[in-house]
């Protein structure tokens, strides 16, 4: 007798045997799908391990797989033991981790097979197959003739449409008209209409082939990078993991291509990780006019069907390079040689919903499996890799030099205490910063102005009894935003009300608007400056791929002013962006998180990176109440190593990562005293551990949330602090148990490894 151990996606965190009937002896194997009974339910599995031993469990309770979906394993052996040791590593249930590796079509695909009969209990392996394509519905008209009088509306519409041009689909109909559905079907049962279902091959993504570049000449330590990376690729050099450490406007970019380009000699693959989805385009452009179309993209703002595409083309071999934001890193990359992690600093690329995985970390792990070569690149390395480094782990390449002809732009403090507002009146908008954007508007250049604040104002007021507004569900503010209907809106619920003319608490006093927002900013900027093209980008306006759209307008010279939020600071490439201002440095810095100082200072360095990146200088303003803070003094002069090692030191006082490992456990409940409660369960649980009993691991709380409520919810943590990975691992393990005797649906538990956000 054979047995099979499969993932299947429960929030359980195991995995479930099942036998394998004689008839699939041979044919069921590691990474492939088969379908199981799951209680009353026949649900998607991958099968893990196959063998003869029998498992731990009453064989009267062991059930027999029902049929294979794959005749050939879907996840390739390298990704399966990847995604194994994913599970473990943030004791995360392996069947929730399996299911990131695999496409919302491949996911959805056995249901519908099923329900079209096209599965049957105990199918042989090889009869199931591949949909293709998509089915669609096409109308055309018949010789018939109607009845005059019975058609009207839409329906007569429709008919003329179709007699003019002849056939079309449903979907565009409905493009047209609304109701084309319902119009089609009268006509249909009129016999005016004939509709015809047919399957459709999905056209490619690419709407039209790159234009091709050729590789500039690299600089010296451009050379040098690249020569160091290939000797790993080929196996002749020890350290096959390294820190890209280079200058804003370095050319890590191309270090990058150049190293992809020697890992697809080789016929080994490559995968790249950016940070935001609003990367990918001017990154995905580079790398196809340097590649073709030999480069899959994959991030959450594609199709469904179009990120199906990619995934099969990559899992054929088809394309070997893979460029995508954080769930990119379980592309089915074949025989992968190359893992990039672009700004691996950037506190993105940690999943804060679901399976809380840490790409960057992760992206070691896959590499090190895969025994690929890894880079990690970055202007403002992390803490945690600059540890690394310092323990051999990583070996560092420095860019320390621009690689065009441009310097890194001049940075200028301004002190909100002493300074005052321009002509505007605004102070938010100082003199200085006023003088700087009338002159580069002056000489026909750009400029961003970064807020990471948006909305109109931050704050509502109440005049008479000082009481802000807040969020009904969420213990925070209600922000208001103007051009949104005038409504208040909570930026963690989206609930949303409309902005009341006396204050809900007290009911006499009149509501006033705190606090400057980006909304408000491009106000004040466009009626500062009514000649200039104001323009502003931020989730409001620009979520997700959207934000492309804007960058490429910046891009063609559309407009002079960008106002944005911690968008604007990633690695936009913008030529003519010669001003960049800070318009309040302290808002990142006044955070309730031992990260907040580093944050801070990589929002800065990241964001004065804009500036002069080509022939023309560049100039910083940076506004703020608190010149002398650490993360201010340094990135005014660009001075990287100076605040890692000012910061690493204040770390190590207080034992925080990287000088520590952290894990938190979240405890959210509609009900505050059970929430309150459930969560002291945890923490008597996690001290009678004898790791806490003898100082190994450091037990803090209960205690709630800086955010105490949201979306309905009440919010306790507790925070597990150890020197050492393995015994803050061995408390952990026996909360496990707990967390899946305890959380249902009145009351959530996340257990969140090496949390990057304390709220």
């Amino acid at each position: 007798m054979t047995f099979a151990d499969i993932g299947i996606p429960v929030p359980l965190g195991r995995s479930f045997s099942y036998r394998v009937p004689s008839r699939f002896s041979g044919d069921v194997r590691p990474g492939a799908r088969v379908l199981c009974e799951f209680g009353r339910r026949k649900m998607l599995g991958i099968v893990l391990d196959v063998g003869d031993e029998p498992p731990d469990i009453a064989a009267d309770k062991l059930k027999d797989i029902v049929g294979i979906v794959d005749p050939h394993p879907v996840l390739p052996a390298e990704l399966l033991a990847f995604l194994r040791e994913l599970s473990a590593y943030y004791f995360a249930p392996i069947g929730e981790v399996l299911r990131l590796a695999l496409p919302a079509v491949e996911r959805d695909r056995v249901k519908a097979m099923e329900t079209q009969g096209m599965l049957l209990p105990g199918e042989a392996p090889g009869r199931v197959k591949q949909v293709g394509g998509r089915q669609v519905t096409f109308a055309s008209a018949t010789d018939a003739v109607e009845t005059p009088g019975r058609l009207r509306g839409q329906a007569a519409a429709i008919l003329a449409l179709l007699r003019a041009t002849g056939e079309q689909s449903v979907p565009r109909l409905q493009q047209r008209h609304g109701n084309a559905r319902n119009a089609l079907k009268k006509l249909e049962t009129l016999g005016l209409v004939v509709l015809e279902k047919r399957r459709v091959k999905r056209p490619d993504i690419w709407e039209q082939p790159p234009e091709r570049d050729a590789p500039p000449v690299l600089n010296a330590a451009q050379q040098d990078a690249v020569a160091r990376i290939r000797q790993a690729l080929e196996g002749e050099a020890e350290q096959r993991a390294f820190l890209l450490f280079g200058v804003t406007g370095s050319g890590k970019t191309e270090v990058y291509m150049h190293a992809i380009a020697q890992c697809l000699d080789r016929e080994r693959g490559a995968l790249v990780l950016v940070p935001e989805i609003a990367l990918t385009p001017q990154l995905l452009g580079r790398f196809r006019a340097r590649f073709g179309d030999a480069v899959a993209v994959l991030h959450s703002g594609l199709a469904d069907a179009d990120r199906h595409q990619m995934w099969c083309k990559l899992r054929s071999g088809e394309l070997r390079v893979a460029v995508g934001a954080r769930s990119a890193l379980f592309a089915p990359v074949l025989e992968l040689g190359l893992v990039v992690v672009d700004e691996e600093h950037d506190g993105s690329f940690k999943q804060e919903e679901g399976v809380r995985y840490h790409a960057r970390d992760m992206a070691l792990l896959r590499a090190h499996r895969a025994g690929a070569v890894v880079v990690l690149g970055s202007a403002t390395p992390s803490l945690e890799s600059v540890a690394l480094v310092r323990r051999n782990k990583l070996a560092e390449i420095r860019l320390l030099e621009r690689a065009t002809q441009a310097t890194l732009p001049v940075v200028d403090i301004i002190d909100l205490k002493r300074i005052g507002a321009g002509p505007s009146g605004n102070k938010m908008l100082s003199l200085p910063l006023h003088r700087a954007m009338a002159a580069t508007l002056e000489a026909g250049e750009q400029t961003i102005i970064f807020l990471n604040r948006r909305g109109f104002a931050p704050a509502v007021v109440c005049d008479s009894c000082g009481v802000a507004l807040s969020c009904k569900q969420c213990s925070v503010a209600l922000t208001y935003h103007r051009r949104a209907g005038g409504r208040m809106r909570c930026h963690y619920c989206d609930y949303a009300v409309p902005l009341p003319s006396r204050c809900s608490e007290c009911g006499e006093g009149e509501v006033l608007l705190e606090g400057l927002g980006t909304e408000k900013l491009e106000s004040a900027i466009g009626a500062a400056f009514p000649d200039a093209r104001v323009a502003r980008l931020d989730r409001d306006v620009a979520a997700g791929a959207r934000s492309a759209k804007v960058l490429d307008r910046m891009r063609g010279g559309e407009i002079d002013i960008l106002v944005g939020t911690q968008m604007v600071t990633k690695g936009h490439d913008l030529p003519n962006v010669t001003l960049v201002g800070v318009v309040n440095a302290d808002a990142a810095l006044s955070m309730p998180d031992f990260r907040a100082a580093e944050r801070g200072f990589q929002l800065l360095v990241q964001v004065a990176g804009r500036a002069g990146r080509h022939e023309r200088g560049g100039r910083v303003l940076v506004q703020t109440r608190d010149p002398q803070h650490p993360a201010v003094r340094f990135a005014a002069s660009h001075d990287v190593p100076g605040f890692l090692a000012h910061e690493l030191g204040d770390r190590a006082e207080v034992g925080y990562p990287p000088f520590g490992r952290v894990a938190l456990v979240r405890v959210a409940a509609a009900d505050e005293a059970e929430a309150r409660r459930v969560a002291g369960r945890f923490g008597a649980h996690a001290r009678s551990c004898p790791q806490a009993a003898s100082g190994d691991v450091e037990v803090l709380g209960p205690a709630a949330a800086p955010i105490a409520r949201l979306r309905s919810r009440y919010r306790f943590r507790v925070l597990l602090r150890s020197k050492q990975r393995r015994p803050l691992r061995d408390v952990v393990a026996s909360l496990v148990p707990l967390r899946e005797r305890t959380a249902n649906k009145k009351i959530r538990v996340v257990i969140d490894i090496d949390p990057v956000s304390m709220l």
